[in-house]
């Protein structure tokens, strides 16, 4: 109930004050485990991918959030949990991997940082490890404007259009190098940046 309150809180306030589009929202499967893979700009792309997305999707988060008691007891209602962003985190891939094997959707920025607006960066191996070990449909995402909206390191939001693509979904063949995996995706996101739709 408080991720649905949320997210249609989130996307209400995304069409009134960013004129919020999102393409492709058939794309999503209609059940079983899925990866959201999408580009990253900004602090404000969680929230604009999963208030997009029809169906609930989980994603990792920085632990320091969940030093805060109460914002870690509210982030965990929105299908958030903690990672450690210094190391690989074996506790964070095994969360990852049992709640999509549950049927759920795990959205991840196969980038690893947040890039510039109009920039595509490389894609980590992780995105293709976790790909190959789950075998579910990967769903490319393509965000554009919140780098504009909110740039690393603004105190504040600019009122800026916001657009979300979502992409046709990927099967990954067995046996293919995570990071071969990893480009094959960036691909399909770098596909979906070409797409000029107002």
């Amino acid at each position: 109930m408080l991720y649905n309150l949320t997210t249609f809180f989130c996307r209400t306030w995304l069409r009134v004050f960013f004129r919020l589009k999102i393409f492709g929202m058939e794309n999503i499967p209609c059940s079983g485990g899925f990866i959201l893979a999408s580009n990253h700009m900004s602090n404000l792309d969680p929230i604009v991918v999963s208030s997009s997305c029809p169906r609930q999707v989980h994603f990792m988060a920085k632990e320091e959030l969940f030093r805060n008691k109460l914002f870690g007891w509210y982030i965990a209602r929105l299908n958030a949990f903690p990672v450690k962003r210094a190391s690989a985190d074996l506790s964070a891939i095994k969360q990852a991997i049992r709640r999509v094997g549950r049927g759920g959707g795990l959205l991840l920025f196969p980038e690893g940082t947040r890039q510039p607006e109009g920039r595509l960066g490389a894609a980590q191996e992780g995105v293709g490890f976790l790909a190959a070990k789950l075998q579910v449909p990967v769903i490319p995402v393509f965000v554009r404007g919140t780098g504009v909206a909110l740039p690393p390191g603004a105190s504040k939001v600019k009122l800026h259009p916001i657009r979300v693509w979502f992409g046709r979904q990927r099967l990954v063949e067995r046996g293919m190098p995570h990071q071969a995996i990893a480009d094959l995706i960036m691909e399909d996101i770098r596909q979906l940046s070409c797409l000029k739709s107002s």
